[in-house]
Protein backbone atom coordinates (compact mmCIF):
# COMPACT_ATOMS: atom_id res chain seq x y z
CA UNK A 1 0.00 0.00 0.00
CA UNK A 2 1.32 3.60 -0.97
CA UNK A 3 1.06 6.29 2.14
CA UNK A 4 0.69 9.78 0.84
CA UNK A 5 1.74 11.98 3.09
CA UNK A 6 1.00 15.78 3.36
CA UNK A 7 2.59 18.81 5.96
CA UNK A 8 0.29 21.47 5.55
CA UNK A 9 2.74 23.54 7.90
CA UNK A 10 5.52 23.45 4.52
CA UNK A 11 3.34 22.59 2.12
CA UNK A 12 5.64 19.77 1.31
CA UNK A 13 4.15 15.83 0.29
CA UNK A 14 6.01 12.59 -0.16
CA UNK A 15 4.39 9.48 -1.06
CA UNK A 16 5.60 6.27 0.51
CA UNK A 17 5.29 3.12 -0.22
CA UNK A 18 5.24 0.02 2.34
CA UNK A 19 4.64 -4.24 1.84
CA UNK A 20 5.03 -5.55 4.96
CA UNK A 21 1.37 -6.44 6.22
CA UNK A 22 2.52 -6.08 10.16
CA UNK A 23 3.28 -2.11 9.65
CA UNK A 24 -0.05 -1.90 7.79
CA UNK A 25 -2.64 -3.97 10.45
CA UNK A 26 -2.88 -1.24 12.91
CA UNK A 27 -4.61 0.89 10.52
CA UNK A 28 -7.34 -1.26 9.23
CA UNK A 29 -10.24 -0.95 10.56
CA UNK A 30 -9.73 2.73 11.00
CA UNK A 31 -12.11 5.10 9.49
CA UNK A 32 -11.35 8.86 7.85
CA UNK A 33 -10.56 11.72 9.96
CA UNK A 34 -9.33 9.37 12.68
CA UNK A 35 -5.89 10.43 14.13
CA UNK A 36 -2.74 7.05 14.08
CA UNK A 37 0.14 7.59 16.46
CA UNK A 38 3.37 7.51 13.91
CA UNK A 39 5.54 4.81 15.74
CA UNK A 40 2.96 2.53 14.15
CA UNK A 41 4.76 2.51 10.93
CA UNK A 42 7.99 3.08 12.10
CA UNK A 43 10.74 4.34 13.86
CA UNK A 44 11.61 7.43 12.04
CA UNK A 45 8.11 8.81 12.53
CA UNK A 46 8.32 8.46 16.29
CA UNK A 47 5.89 11.39 17.99
CA UNK A 48 4.41 12.51 15.28
CA UNK A 49 0.48 12.12 15.07
CA UNK A 50 -1.22 11.56 11.51
CA UNK A 51 -4.82 12.23 10.61
CA UNK A 52 -6.84 9.81 7.62
CA UNK A 53 -7.88 12.46 4.92
CA UNK A 54 -8.71 10.08 2.07
CA UNK A 55 -7.66 7.35 0.04
CA UNK A 56 -8.20 4.91 -3.14
CA UNK A 57 -8.99 1.33 -3.73
CA UNK A 58 -6.97 -0.77 -6.45
CA UNK A 59 -9.69 0.41 -9.13
CA UNK A 60 -9.88 4.11 -8.34
CA UNK A 61 -12.85 4.73 -6.78
CA UNK A 62 -12.22 7.28 -3.72
CA UNK A 63 -13.32 6.75 -0.06
CA UNK A 64 -16.27 8.91 1.44
CA UNK A 65 -16.79 10.14 5.02
CA UNK A 66 -19.94 8.75 6.83
CA UNK A 67 -19.67 5.51 4.68
CA UNK A 68 -19.30 3.02 7.11
CA UNK A 69 -18.10 -0.12 4.66
CA UNK A 70 -14.75 -1.83 3.61
CA UNK A 71 -16.21 -2.71 0.24
CA UNK A 72 -17.68 -0.28 -2.84
CA UNK A 73 -21.40 0.69 -2.44
CA UNK A 74 -23.73 2.56 -5.19
CA UNK A 75 -24.89 6.01 -3.65
CA UNK A 76 -27.12 8.30 -5.33
CA UNK A 77 -25.04 11.79 -4.94
CA UNK A 78 -26.02 15.02 -5.64
CA UNK A 79 -24.76 19.25 -5.41
CA UNK A 80 -22.56 20.05 -2.55
CA UNK A 81 -21.64 16.14 -1.54
CA UNK A 82 -18.00 14.47 -1.84
CA UNK A 83 -17.51 12.87 -4.79
CA UNK A 84 -19.79 14.02 -7.27
CA UNK A 85 -19.54 16.89 -9.77
CA UNK A 86 -22.80 18.41 -10.81
CA UNK A 87 -22.62 18.83 -14.79
CA UNK A 88 -26.08 20.15 -15.21
CA UNK A 89 -27.95 22.01 -12.60
CA UNK A 90 -30.20 20.00 -10.60
CA UNK A 91 -29.18 16.33 -11.82
CA UNK A 92 -28.33 13.47 -9.41
CA UNK A 93 -26.60 10.27 -10.08
CA UNK A 94 -25.57 6.77 -8.51
CA UNK A 95 -22.43 6.89 -8.00
CA UNK A 96 -19.44 4.11 -7.02
CA UNK A 97 -17.75 4.53 -3.91
CA UNK A 98 -15.66 3.41 -1.40
CA UNK A 99 -16.52 3.11 2.00
CA UNK A 100 -14.39 5.40 4.67
CA UNK A 101 -13.11 2.32 6.70
CA UNK A 102 -9.40 1.49 5.94
CA UNK A 103 -8.96 -1.71 4.32
CA UNK A 104 -6.16 -4.28 2.00
CA UNK A 105 -8.03 -3.47 -1.13
CA UNK A 106 -6.52 0.33 -0.33
CA UNK A 107 -3.52 1.00 -3.08
CA UNK A 108 -3.18 4.53 -1.83
CA UNK A 109 -3.67 6.08 1.92
CA UNK A 110 -3.34 9.98 2.33
CA UNK A 111 -2.15 11.23 5.24
CA UNK A 112 -2.03 14.57 6.86
CA UNK A 113 0.58 15.22 9.81
CA UNK A 114 -1.72 16.74 13.31
CA UNK A 115 1.36 16.87 15.44
CA UNK A 116 4.93 16.72 14.59
CA UNK A 117 7.50 14.60 16.00
CA UNK A 118 11.40 15.15 17.71
CA UNK A 119 13.49 13.92 14.09
CA UNK A 120 13.04 15.79 10.88
CA UNK A 121 11.22 13.47 8.03
CA UNK A 122 13.43 14.29 4.41
CA UNK A 123 11.08 15.81 1.90
CA UNK A 124 7.68 16.39 4.83
CA UNK A 125 9.63 18.65 7.53
CA UNK A 126 13.07 19.77 6.26
CA UNK A 127 12.23 22.37 3.97
CA UNK A 128 9.11 25.08 3.36
CA UNK A 129 7.77 25.22 0.13
CA UNK A 130 7.29 28.95 -0.53
CA UNK A 131 3.87 30.27 -1.53
CA UNK A 132 3.55 31.39 -5.16
CA UNK A 133 0.67 34.06 -4.89
CA UNK A 134 0.02 36.15 -2.26
CA UNK A 135 -3.49 37.18 -0.90
CA UNK A 136 -5.74 39.31 -3.12
CA UNK A 137 -8.45 40.80 -0.99
CA UNK A 138 -7.70 43.73 1.41
CA UNK A 139 -9.27 42.29 4.62
CA UNK A 140 -6.87 39.27 3.88
CA UNK A 141 -3.71 41.32 3.43
CA UNK A 142 -4.06 43.16 6.24
CA UNK A 143 -4.60 39.80 8.52
CA UNK A 144 -0.95 38.82 7.02
CA UNK A 145 0.67 41.90 7.47
CA UNK A 146 -1.42 42.82 10.90
CA UNK A 147 -2.52 46.18 9.56
CA UNK A 148 -4.29 48.77 10.83
CA UNK A 149 -7.70 49.90 9.52
CA UNK A 150 -6.06 53.23 8.28
CA UNK A 151 -2.80 51.61 6.30
CA UNK A 152 -2.65 51.51 2.86
CA UNK A 153 -2.89 47.91 1.33
CA UNK A 154 -1.83 48.60 -1.49
CA UNK A 155 1.72 49.00 -0.15
CA UNK A 156 1.77 45.44 1.21
CA UNK A 157 0.48 43.55 -1.89
CA UNK A 158 2.64 40.18 -2.95
CA UNK A 159 4.70 40.81 -5.92
CA UNK A 160 6.20 37.93 -8.07
CA UNK A 161 8.81 38.44 -10.33
CA UNK A 162 8.53 37.16 -13.88
CA UNK A 163 12.31 36.29 -15.12
CA UNK A 164 12.97 37.73 -18.72
CA UNK A 165 12.58 35.46 -21.09
CA UNK A 166 15.78 36.16 -23.82
CA UNK A 167 19.07 36.49 -21.82
CA UNK A 168 19.49 40.34 -21.15
CA UNK A 169 15.81 41.16 -21.10
CA UNK A 170 13.88 42.95 -18.62
CA UNK A 171 12.63 40.96 -15.49
CA UNK A 172 9.09 41.99 -15.31
CA UNK A 173 6.94 41.84 -11.62
CA UNK A 174 3.44 41.33 -11.21
CA UNK A 175 0.94 41.84 -8.73
CA UNK A 176 -2.97 40.98 -7.98
CA UNK A 177 -6.05 43.36 -8.18
CA UNK A 178 -6.79 44.08 -4.58
CA UNK A 179 -10.68 42.98 -3.98
CA UNK A 180 -12.99 44.32 -1.78
CA UNK A 181 -10.65 47.95 -1.54
CA UNK A 182 -12.03 50.82 -0.02
CA UNK A 183 -11.37 53.84 -2.20
CA UNK A 184 -13.18 56.81 -2.48
CA UNK A 185 -14.28 56.30 -5.76
CA UNK A 186 -15.92 53.32 -4.07
CA UNK A 187 -17.39 55.44 -1.15
CA UNK A 188 -18.81 57.97 -3.78
CA UNK A 189 -20.34 55.36 -5.33
CA UNK A 190 -21.88 54.24 -2.28
CA UNK A 191 -23.18 57.85 -0.97
CA UNK A 192 -24.53 57.75 -4.42
CA UNK A 193 -26.50 54.64 -4.49
CA UNK A 194 -27.79 55.70 -0.62
CA UNK A 195 -28.97 58.65 -2.33
CA UNK A 196 -31.13 57.39 -5.14
CA UNK A 197 -32.61 54.68 -2.67
CA UNK A 198 -33.49 57.38 -0.17
CA UNK A 199 -35.43 59.49 -3.44
CA UNK A 200 -36.73 56.11 -4.41
CA UNK A 201 -38.27 56.06 -1.24
CA UNK A 202 -39.33 59.26 -0.88
CA UNK A 203 -40.78 59.37 -4.28
CA UNK A 204 -42.81 55.91 -3.48
CA UNK A 205 -43.86 57.67 -0.02
CA UNK A 206 -45.42 60.20 -1.90
CA UNK A 207 -46.86 58.47 -4.72
CA UNK A 208 -48.81 56.21 -1.71
CA UNK A 209 -50.06 60.16 -0.02
CA UNK A 210 -51.19 61.39 -3.48
CA UNK A 211 -53.02 57.82 -4.29
CA UNK A 212 -54.63 58.00 -0.74
CA UNK A 213 -55.66 61.15 -1.23
CA UNK A 214 -57.79 60.63 -4.88
CA UNK A 215 -58.70 57.26 -3.52
CA UNK A 216 -60.52 59.44 -0.59
CA UNK A 217 -61.74 62.46 -2.87
CA UNK A 218 -63.50 59.30 -5.11
CA UNK A 219 -64.80 57.70 -1.95
CA UNK A 220 -66.29 61.17 -1.27
CA UNK A 221 -67.79 61.94 -4.59
CA UNK A 222 -69.05 58.37 -4.79
CA UNK A 223 -70.63 58.82 -1.45
CA UNK A 224 -71.83 62.21 -2.48
CA UNK A 225 -73.55 60.60 -5.72
CA UNK A 226 -75.34 57.87 -3.74
CA UNK A 227 -76.80 60.34 -1.44
CA UNK A 228 -78.10 62.56 -4.28
CA UNK A 229 -79.24 59.44 -6.18
CA UNK A 230 -81.33 58.29 -2.62
CA UNK A 231 -82.73 61.83 -1.66
CA UNK A 232 -84.43 61.93 -5.37
CA UNK A 233 -85.58 58.84 -4.75
CA UNK A 234 -87.18 59.79 -1.41
CA UNK A 235 -88.48 63.17 -2.99
CA UNK A 236 -89.91 61.19 -6.28
CA UNK A 237 -92.08 58.84 -3.95
CA UNK A 238 -92.94 61.58 -1.42
CA UNK A 239 -94.32 63.57 -4.74
CA UNK A 240 -96.41 60.30 -5.94
CA UNK A 241 -97.78 59.61 -2.28
CA UNK A 242 -99.10 63.60 -2.43
CA UNK A 243 -101.00 63.08 -5.86
CA UNK A 244 -102.85 60.04 -4.51
CA UNK A 245 -103.95 61.50 -1.79
CA UNK A 246 -104.84 64.69 -3.84
CA UNK A 247 -106.58 62.22 -6.63
CA UNK A 248 -108.44 60.31 -3.75
CA UNK A 249 -109.64 63.34 -1.97
CA UNK A 250 -111.32 64.67 -5.04
CA UNK A 251 -113.27 61.53 -5.50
Amino acid sequence: MKLNIANPATGQQKLIEIDEEKILQPLYEKKMSDEVAGETLGEQYKGYVFKISGGNDKQGFPMKEGVLAQGRVRLLLGKGQSCFRERRSGTKRRKSVRGCLVGPDLSVLALVIVKKGDAELPGLTDQPVPIRLGPKRASKIRKLFALDKNADVRKYVVRRTIAAKEEGGKTRSRAPKIQRLVTPRVLERKRKRLALKKQRYAASKAAAADYEKLLKSRLAEQKAKRQAQLSKRRESKKSTKTSVKKDSVKK
